[in-house]
């Protein structure tokens, strides 16, 4: 049986300035499947999607919609043709109501009756399963549910062709499972749905093919189920990579630093962190889940001397034997104390590194923080910069690239390797594959386990919790800026720390704190 082609792209050519983004990609999706794309990071998919989106428009290239030929210059014209783009970061407005945001800019939106769009809202929810109530507020929703919004509204405007970029990033494993559920129902209803995920497991769920980009080309479609995370890998970078992360035990653990009780708020001054202590060893890694905005951030930004806290204590315990109290210290103070401390930031280049500097100069900062004078010898940090650059293979012309043109997959790989280099006891990182291709994240998770070896405290905040459980020794499970538990990363499950983020109920067994 032939399938019925919902979108076919031919010889799609995208560039910027002397950058390739896409070279002749051609490639379809078929009315009522899921279609997966995966790549390295640069390798052009979601620039192929923005032009499915109308956010760019091609060089060359023809695009078929049912059939026909199309020309689509602008988001109005995708959404004409039945195309409607999820983003990974919502476009809300969190003062109205679900169902106001549906129907907002909408043509004769104002005559529309609420109680007339509430029945098509509940029609469209029906029939694909979702759990929504269109008169809440959207500053009242979790994730799940303004993802749930933003799908709705794309239905809405009658959308048969969904795109989806990073749909599972911060949902918990029963949110995740809910999301699957309802887009293999759109899917039985002729839907044409596309995922962008770098969670290969979810993409051999849930997908029926998968296309394949690298440097900008088109490599293949294969038919899922006869795909393996090895061999769809092996397509994304064109060799062989292992996907093993070497967790060892962990072995002579000593406490580097202790965090009794600290409660501390934001700048609107909600209470972002209430009563959280635990403790973090040498020779491990500790993992931190919860969902987004759950005092992740606060934690370590604590640590580091970034966030003040209201109450409580921070201790740092040196390999020397030395205990300092740090939670009263600024960043600046915990550095003059030759505290060895790194913190990889999740802004990147608001806290991390300076964009309009070079590599060797962001190597520098290092030195200027810890009172060795900014106007020092160049050669040890451009050498530095140099090894960083080969070792965990950032792309860029040289290292005198400011590192505002760096992709943030490649920004992360350089801010991570300074902070290595640092020499650290103590080692913070929050969302450190963010962005990353499989490939360069399984280069972040060998260096955290190096570290590891090396003695160093890991604290490690991450999203996707079967990483976190098979890299991490412990993990401590946030829940509305309480600690849920810690638990022991070798006899969890990713749905006994879900439910703990999504309940804050600590219902099996953990450790004490």
């Amino acid at each position: 049986m032939e399938h019925e082609i919902a979108i076919e792209l031919k010889d799609i050519t995208k560039r910027f300035g002397e950058v390739v983004a896409n070279d002749k990609v051609c490639l379809s999706v078929r009315k009522g499947e899921i279609l997966a794309i995966l790549g390295e990071n640069g390798s052009g998919k979601t620039t192929l999607m923005n032009i499915l989106s109308g956010i760019y428009f091609p060089d060359e290239g023809h695009i078929f919609v049912g059939g026909k030929e199309v020309t689509i210059r602008s988001p109005r014209d995708s959404f004409a043709l039945g195309i409607g783009m999820i983003h990974q970061h919502f476009k809300l407005v969190n003062v109205l109501t679900a169902a106001e945001n549906i129907t907002l800019g909408l043509p004769g939106e104002e005559n529309l009756k609420m109680k007339t769009i509430t029945k098509e809202i509940e029609r469209l929810t029906g029939q694909y399963g979702f759990e929504f109530n269109p008169a809440q507020k959207i500053y009242d929703m979790s994730v799940s549910q303004k993802q749930t919004v933003e799908i709705i509204k794309v239905l809405y405007r009658g959308a048969e062709i969904l795109i989806l970029d990073e749909p599972t990033a911060v949902l918990t494993p029963q949110e995740t499972k809910k999301l699957f559920g309802v887009l293999k129902n759109m899917k039985n209803d002729g839907k044409s749905i596309i995922i962008i995920t770098h969670k290969l497991n979810e993409v051999l769920e849930l997908s029926d093919r998968v296309s394949v980009l690298r440097r900008g080309k088109y490599i293949g479609t294969v038919d899922t189920k006869e795909a393996t995370a090895a061999s769809l890998t092996e397509m994304m970078v064109g060799a062989k990579v292992t996907l093993d992360i070497a967790r060892t035990d962990p072995v002579g653990q000593q406490k580097r630093i202790e965090v009794r009780g600290i409660t501390c708020s934001n700048k609107e001054g909600t209470t972002v962190l209430k009563d959280v202590s635990f403790l973090a060893f040498s020779n491990e890694i500790l993992g931190i889940a919860g969902i987004a905005g759950n005092g992740q951030k606060e934690i370590l930004e604590s640590i580091a001397g970034l966030q003040e806290i209201e109450s409580g204590e921070i201790l740092y315990y040196s390999p020397e034997g030395d205990t300092i109290k740090i939670s009263q210290m600024k960043a600046a103070d915990i550095y003059k104390l030759n505290i060895s401390l790194a913190f990889v930031p999740e802004d990147r280049l608001g806290m991390g590194l300076v964009g309009s500097m070079d590599l060797t100069d962001n190597m520098m900062l290092r030195c200027y923080k810890e009172g060795r004078g900014f106007f020092a010898d160049r050669k040890k940090p451009r050498n530095l910069a140099l090894s960083i650059v080969d070792q965990l293979q950032v792309a860029c012309p040289s290292v005198e690239t400011p590192v505002r043109r760096l992709s943030g997959g490649n920004l992360q790989k350089v801010l991570l390797g300074r902070e290595i280099a640092s020499n650290p006891s103590v080692l913070m990182v929050a969302y450190p594959v963010r962005g990353l291709d499989i490939n360069s994240s399984y280069t972040i998770y060998n260096l955290l386990n190096e570290q590891k070896s090396k003695g160093v405290a890991v604290i490690y905040v991450g999203e996707d919790l079967d990483v976190l459980l098979e890299l991490c020794d412990r993990i401590l499970v946030l829940a509305g800026g309480s600690v849920a538990g810690i638990v022991d990363a070798r006899q969890s499950t990713k749905e006994e720390i879900g439910l703990m983020m999504s309940t804050g109920k600590d219902r099996y067994a953990h450790e004490e704190h």
